[in-house]
């Protein structure tokens, strides 16, 4: 049976990696796997592990604007996120992270 718990996280970061192989737009096909790389990097380097959570995500039905970040339970989303976006998301992070 299914226990129900309140998150250990104070943000948890969802990267869109979903990979369509070409046959459509996805957040793949802008390094959506190098955005996910370095938040994980910033997240180890603030010493985050344990309030902040990244996680690879499937598709979010949002791939026309992708790549996609949402953040939860903030409900915060970051569209057309490139590796040049990451200091903003970053930013955004270190509110909640502040905020408790």
């Amino acid at each position: 049976m299914a226990v129900q718990k309140v998150s250990p996280y104070v943000a948890h970061v969802f990267v869109c990696t979903n990979d369509r192989g070409g046959a459509r737009k996805s957040c793949a096909d802008d390094n959506s796997e190098l955005v996910k790389a370095a938040l994980k990097r910033v997240v180890d380097e603030k010493g985050w592990k344990g309030n902040v959570r990244v996680s690879t995500s499937g598709c979010m039905g949002l791939c026309a604007t992708g790549p996609n970040v949402m953040i939860y339970p903030q409900k915060v989303l970051f569209s057309g996120v490139s590796p040049d976006d990451v200091d903003g998301i970053v930013s955004a992070i270190e509110r909640f992270v502040a905020d408790g």
